[in-house]
């Protein structure tokens, strides 16, 4: 039977393959239960009937029923186009719980059900084809409905969380009891296992290596003795340690004869002793440091073979020999090893095909050998409380990936050695300097006093919590709200019982304690594995690729059109977060061209803050203590509790307190008298000279704060100020960032001063599809913003010094800023859509930010944490999961908490405003406390 096309389709795509063809065969009804499929592809074929006469996304995309049936995807720009985003508006992160994933169901069935056959869209289509595509049209929309429905009913952002917490538990315990098994000695799998992860960078197994410098390695090293005893490998092992304490020192003098180096600065001493076999000479050196009255080396770093098997032609009975000599001489180490650090460096692989002819005796066959007999006499490998002599074995994984740039098939090349010695220096001086990103032999902190407390105050609020909701639990069952299967959303009962603030706080502070600890585990309680990052081009740009199409894929139409509107800044925010992510995780601030646009999207960050409280007092003219209470919780609450949880100062998560004191800024600038605002100064033209002056005294006490570090640093190292912005000691850090970023809040301020001026007086054409002014104007505007936009990225791009870039960056970043509001805004088509993907993340920036320093990144940003060791990629998808959750939840606990915490009556207000300034002051004198106790 032949159906006409309908009318409406016709009409818009007149020149459709169906119009010529004139009838179109439908698909017969897919078979089955007719209670099951029957009705669902009836339902769909009137959706797609809907979906005519609205112009609405389908199944396939936006476009005609025909183009649909066709799997054109969208059609061409016209009314039907910009109806159908609406449609779409559920299938966005943003859209509801669960349903950002209806499109992914969308793509799956149009996979998993599309005939084999394509439906060609450049020549008239055969019947069979339209039949074909007709069919598959169905199918996929089928699979879209069921697989929405599924994922609304299963998976939504609670269970998300029900799902992260889950894996946490699993992951702790897998963990835990890894820890418990193969042991918790990080020293350990610093000195055996590892790889590269890139060309001559090593990765020791679970945890971080600190490069030292010159001046870190003679703080660790002063007074110290360090003694190498053995053959020529063993020398060059030396050479490279010492050259960690002064690269200058050249390898000279007799090659088999003891070398001596000594730094009087640091009193550091450090001798090689020419030992190449394991016999009698080697033995009397050693013996000689078991006497009381002699001083010991701090450190005895000690092995020989080759000589052994070159000297003896690799004959059984000389490794019989070593055997027996070794064992003689295990004792005597052990007796060091009490007081000492001893080390015995297992023989590294050789390149057989470059060793000369009289080398070729020692083989890799006879090294195996040879370090068997070493391990078995030592004992270290069984894990023997009475074997303290630590067995140096991570040199020949090492070895075996660089042997072959040997010069002599024996001896090890520069690059690698100097591993080697960076990983003596670790193991040694980590658990003095305890370096941030040096987590191997580092001892886990101790408690602090306030960390102790806030542990105390955690458990009484779950304690408090589960009796509080045993004894209310039948009233929570009654008033259990149900799950509409459809919608995936909550409807709760007409009747609900109110939730008392008491409830509230003891929830929320359940859930926050839970999550700190969380943060504990990951980066204070040495539990997971840490990683150091490494930059690769592909690790940059790929995961930026990916999500640029995932936030084009999710677009909606705005709810209004204006410039910057809230739909519009969560998206920026939230591209710009993720963009941060990954540069952090990649480790992409070694490459100075992304360094230099990264710092942009922080300056755009704050340019947003001075565009948004401006724009907010300017037109509200609310300078009430409520307003500035709520901000300033949002702001720095979750901070303040990893300051307290994590033992870190404020001034460490620099952005929080950056945007804190611009907010405080803009408030006093505008707040003092005269108090301008918008209302005010439409009546009177001179007001707006008024602001403007006001705008001109707060730009000159920024360029005079930046260009005099004196009066900057006097002013913040007053006390309390101190306490919040030092860091290490000082405010350079504090004055620095501050600097690095000093007119783009100013520049925000100004931008929506014209902004508002312009609209009130309206210039601009803020319509749906409307450019923003008139044809020529907004051409020509554009052309500007792209040209500029692009010559701030060629410049940035070709930047080959850091410091001189980050002196002109705060006067030149403004520039790309601006241009990509014009570029984002001009065009009325562009001004009325937003990625729904990117603003969903755009909602929690501020939590993302923060929260990545601990449970995404590890040590306090400087590595990654693995929670899945053995699959880089599994791993952050995993780690990336529960932080994304984490971070949603804990914006959602700060915002219950604002409302019970900052009643909007005064004298409440006041009150609760005293209970804080006692509580900081408390803060302030534990701190205090702690502080002396360290000293």
């Amino acid at each position: 039977m032949s159906v006409q096309p309908p009318p409406s389709a016709a009409a818009r795509d007149p020149v459709t393959p169906e119009a010529r063809l004139g009838t179109v065969t439908p698909e017969p009804r897919a078979s089955g239960p007719p209670s099951q499929a029957q009705p669902l592809l009836r339902q769909e074929a009137t959706g797609e009937e809907e979906g005519e006469e609205t112009g609405g996304r389908g199944a396939w995309g936006t476009g005609t029923a025909e183009q649909r049936r066709r799997g054109w995807g969208e059609a061409e720009e016209g009314p039907g186009k910009a109806g159908g985003s609406e449609a779409t508006s559920s299938g966005s992160p943003a859209g509801g719980e669960g349903d950002g994933q209806g499109s992914w169901w969308l793509l799956l069935g149009w996979l998993l059900h599309r005939p084999p056959q394509c439906c060609p869209c450049a020549a008239p289509l055969p019947r069979s084809a339209a039949h074909c595509c007709h069919g598959g049209t169905k199918m996929a929309a089928l699979a879209y409905n069921l697989g929405k429905r599924e994922i609304n009913h299963y998976f939504s952002v609670k269970s998300a969380k029900v799902l992260a917490l889950v894996a946490v538990l699993l992951l702790a315990a897998c963990h835990l009891a890894s820890r418990r098994y193969r042991g918790n000695d990080s020293c350990e799998y610093l000195l055996s296992s590892g790889r590269f992860i890139g060309e001559k960078v090593w990765q020791p197994h679970s945890c971080m290596m600190h490069k030292y410098k010159m001046s870190e390695a003679k703080d660790c090293l002063v007074d110290k003795h360090i003694a190498f005893i053995g053959d020529s490998r063993i020398r060059q092992l030396f050479y490279s340690f010492v050259k960690i304490i002064n690269p200058q020192f050249k390898e000279e003098g007799n090659k088999h004869e003891n070398i001596p180096f000594e730094d009087k600065t640091a009193s550091v001493k450090v001798d090689f002793l020419w030992h190449p076999e394991v016999n009698g000479s080697m033995k009397q050196c050693i013996k000689v440091w078991t006497e009381d009255s002699v001083a010991k080396p701090h450190v005895i770093v000690a092995g020989a073979a080759t000589w052994s098997i070159k000297i003896h032609n690799g004959s059984d009975e000389a490794l019989s020999q070593y055997k027996m000599n070794i064992t003689s001489i295990a004792p005597l180490l052990e007796k060091l090893a009490k007081t000492s650090d001893v080390y015995w460096v297992l023989q590294d692989p050789v390149y057989e095909d470059l060793l000369s002819e009289n080398r070729k005796m020692i083989t890799n066959e006879k090294i195996d050998a040879y370090n068997e007999a070493a391990v078995s006499v030592l004992n270290s490998s069984t894990r023997n409380a009475k074997a303290n002599v630590k067995l140096f074995s991570v040199s020949k994984l090492i070895a075996q990936e660089t042997i072959m740039e040997s010069l002599d098939g024996l001896h090890l090349p520069e690059s690698s050695r100097e591993t080697s010695a960076m990983i003596l220096m670790n193991v040694y001086c980590n658990k003095v300097l305890k370096p941030v990103d040096g987590s191997c032999c580092q001892p886990r902190s101790p408690l602090t006093l306030i960390q102790k407390l806030a542990a105390c105050f955690f458990t009484l609020s779950i304690v408090g919590y589960l009796i509080f909701y045993i004894i209310h639990r039948d009233a929570h069952r009654k008033n259990k709200p149900c799950t509409d299967l459809e919608s995936g959303e909550e409807k709760k009962n007409i009747i609900n019982t109110p939730v008392s603030s008491l409830e509230i706080l003891l929830q929320s502070f359940c859930k926050l304690g839970l999550i700190m600890a969380y943060f504990y585990m990951c980066d204070r309680a040495n539990l997971f594995m840490k990683e150091n990052k490494f930059y690769t081009h592909s690790s940059f740009f790929i995961p930026i690729i990916y999500i640029l199409v995932l936030g084009v894929f999710y677009t909606e139409n705005t709810k209004e059109t204006k410039v910057l509107n809230r739909e519009q800044t969560d998206e920026w925010k939230g591209w710009m977060q993720l963009v941060i992510l990954i540069y952090h995780i990649s480790g992409a601030s070694t490459f100075l061209p992304v360094y230099m646009h990264i710092r942009v999207l922080v300056a755009a960050y704050l340019f947003q803050t001075g565009y948004g409280h401006f724009s907010y007092f300017w037109i509200k003219g609310d300078f009430g203590i409520y307003r500035v209470c709520q901000v300033l919780f949002r702001l720095n609450f979750l901070v303040v509790v990893l300051c307290i949880v994590m033992d870190r100062p404020y001034q460490f998560y620099y952005f929080v307190p950056l945007v804190t004191v611009w907010f405080m800024v803009i408030y006093v600038t505008l707040a003092l008298w005269p108090q301008i605002i918008q209302k005010k100064a439409n009546g009177n033209c001179l007001w707006h000279l008024g602001l403007l002056l006001k705008l001109a005294f707060l730009l000159l006490c920024i360029c005079f704060l930046a260009y005099s570090q004196g009066a900057f640093e006097k002013i913040f190292s007053l006390w309390p100020l101190s306490k919040c912005f030092e860091l290490k000691g000082n405010v350079y850090e504090w004055w620095f960032r501050w600097r690095l970023d000093r007119y783009v809040v100013f520049h925000g301020m100004l931008f929506a001063f014209i902004y508002l001026a312009l609209q009130r007086r309206q210039i601009l054409s803020e319509g749906k599809g409307e450019p923003l002014f008139s044809n020529r104007i907004s051409n020509f505007l554009l052309f500007v913003s792209v040209v500029s936009f692009l010559t701030y990225s060629i410049w940035a791009s070709g930047c080959k010094n850091k410091a001189e870039c980050n002196e002109l960056h705060p006067s030149v970043s403004v520039v790309q800023i601006v241009a990509f509001v014009l570029i984002r805004n001009i065009p009325g088509y562009a001004r009325s859509v937003y990625s729904s993907f990117f603003a969903w993340f755009g909602k929690i920036s501020l939590e993302l930010f923060i929260c990545q320093y601990h449970i995404w990144l590890a040590a306090d940003t400087r590595g990654i944490l693995v929670l899945i060791p053995g699959n880089p990629t599994l791993n952050i998808i995993i780690s990336t999961f529960i932080f994304v959750c984490v971070a949603h939840e804990i914006s959602q606990i700060t915002t219950d908490l604002a409302q019970v915490l900052i009643p909007k009556d005064n004298p409440s207000l006041f009150r609760r405003l005293a209970c804080t300034v006692a509580f900081f002051c408390g803060l302030l004198i534990l701190s205090s406390i702690q502080d002396k106790s360290r000293l």
